[in-house]
């Protein structure tokens, strides 16, 4: 019930409140966020927030809807394509295939070397052309890129070796190159609901998942697989995601705020993210919640996974973007 009220209040998705007597029109734009105020993705929207405030200069009123409250990042996605209830975001570009096919390419596992190619990549924005893509054929454009995590699998066993992940059923996401990449790795790959992950892994669906720390901390999943083994196979890319229908509603000085806001607020998401991240690990382990196991075979990990990457990079045509990522030094 809550949630559908809420759902009822947002569908105005841009809003005019009368203020006053002089009947002041004060904008206001609905966000969403899977997560709690401490979370990187929820602290970079409010970073976005403020900085849309402080170059608009004018009354303009933002609700951020936290924990889930409008639903998951796949629906919030799809409000904003269709122009209604949420009006920006951070989505997981995995969530955006049913418009783009290659979108999930943004943060496709195994295509980033380390953290500090991956910075490179996003300081030269090699990803705009699928950003563009994603703006034309979903409606829902891309103003930044935040992200950083790196991406481990967390299991109910130790996993330190190929050998290891054979056969092992881990949670991957809806984008087919997760599943098809995880697959030549030898892992059987299932695609489940985030929230439902915890416990899919509890009653035996699953064994395995992967996420970031900020992931594997917020939803408490060291409880159920408390096994992290390093295989650091992939380096969040989670775009600031903005409704093109909302956006051509607003005065043009608000959109110039919007676009100026997007790369800055996503810088900072990256810098929280990625500063964050083995920070949390550190402390799980610490704590005595969770086992770090390093990851033996990560170069014949690789290796199995190369082509299939590259297939898929052909067939959504993107190899030139690969290339030009795989250029990067």
């Amino acid at each position: 019930m809550q949630r559908r009220t809420l759902l009822g209040s947002a569908v105005g998705v841009t809003a005019f409140a009368i203020i006053g007597k002089a009947q002041a029109q004060a904008i206001t734009l609905n966000g969403a966020s899977q997560f709690n105020d401490e979370h990187a993705f929820t602290r970079c929207l409010v970073r976005f927030e403020e900085l849309v405030k402080q170059y608009y200069g004018k009354p303009i009123n933002f609700i951020l809807h936290k924990n889930s409250s409008l639903g998951l990042e796949k629906q919030y996605f799809e409000y904003m394509a269709q122009g209604r209830a949420v009006d920006y975001g951070i989505v997981s570009p995995a969530h955006m295939s049913t418009f783009s096919r290659a979108a999930p390419f943004i943060d496709a596992p195994f295509l980033f070397r380390d953290l500090a190619h991956w910075n490179k990549a996003m300081d030269q924005n090699l990803l705009k052309p699928i950003g563009d893509e994603v703006e034309k054929r979903a409606r829902v454009m891309l103003v930044g890129y935040a992200g950083g995590g790196i991406r481990n699998i967390f299991a109910n066993k130790p996993l330190a070796t190929l050998a290891d992940l054979r056969g092992i059923k881990v949670r991957v996401q809806g984008a087919p190159i997760w599943s098809r990449t995880f697959a030549a790795a030898g892992m059987s790959p299932t695609v489940i609901a985030y929230n439902e992950i915890y416990n899919a892994i509890q009653n035996g669906v699953i064994e395995a998942g992967e996420n970031e720390a900020a992931g594997v901390e917020q939803m408490r999943f060291y409880e159920v697989a408390p096994n992290l083994a390093l295989t650091q196979h992939a380096i969040t890319v989670r775009p600031i995601c903005f409704s093109s229908a909302t956006f051509t509603r607003l005065p043009a000085d608000l959109q110039e705020a919007i676009r100026r806001a997007g790369p800055e607020a996503a810088a900072y998401g990256r810098q929280i993210e990625s500063g964050e991240d083995s920070q949390k690990i550190d402390a799980l382990a610490a704590a005595g919640r969770l086992k770090k196991v390093p990851f033996q075979d990560r170069q014949a990990l690789l290796e199995k996974v190369s082509p299939v990457l590259a297939t898929y990079a052909r067939e959504i045509d993107a190899d030139a973007i690969m290339n030009r990522i795989n250029a990067v030094s």
